[in-house]
């Protein structure tokens, strides 16, 4: 590109969280019984699992290694739940070894969530309760899928709110919500 300036990429953050957010709100709902999971699917695939899987490179080339890593690692979590082709009976079914290993991915990220500011933190907290829900779920304790469901919903809803905070934050160029 000689003679043209290049310009640096954008923060993949907000297509990311976006992608997360709105995914995780609606399998929230799904597993609370609130949400059709075939419809879920596309939206896994799509939005939460190849935006997310971009926005990750975007990322890692941007050198953001806990970004890059969290949005290429949880892009890659949803294109496998698409690739399972059964959300609602995942949330009840003996794919224990699945949400352990996904639990124990994330508590790497909830370790190091701190230093990325208190919404992450929080994303990254709730997320990790969210496993540990799934996996007793999927241990036989059914009787709390609800309660998972909405926790899953309050997880997705938190992560659009620090989307949503830092896209206004970064298009205004001040801050107007905490991120």
């Amino acid at each position: 590109m000689s003679g043209t300036a290049q310009k640096e990429w954008a923060n993949p953050a907000v297509i990311g969280l976006m992608g997360f957010g709105m995914t995780t709100m609606l399998t929230g709902l799904n597993v609370a019984g609130y949400f059709p999971g075939g419809a879920n699917l596309a939206l896994a695939f799509i939005w939460g699992g190849s935006a997310q899987f971009i926005a990750g490179f975007i990322a890692l080339h941007k050198g953001e290694i806990f970004a890059g890593s969290a949005f290429a690692g949880y892009g890659s979590f949803w294109i496998a739940l698409f690739l399972i082709n059964n959300v609602a009976a995942l949330s009840t079914s003996n794919l224990l070894g699945f949400w352990l290993m996904w639990t124990l991915f994330t508590l790497t990220f909830t370790i190091n969530a701190p230093k990325h500011g208190p919404g992450i933190t929080a994303v990254f907290v709730l997320l990790l309760l969210a496993y540990i829900l799934l996996d007793a779920v999927s241990a036989g304790a059914t009787s709390i899928a609800t309660a998972t469901g909405w926790e899953i919903f309050i997880t997705g809803l938190v992560a659009w709110y620090v989307a949503t905070a830092i896209e206004m934050n970064t298009n205004y160029g001040r801050k107007i919500l905490p991120s």
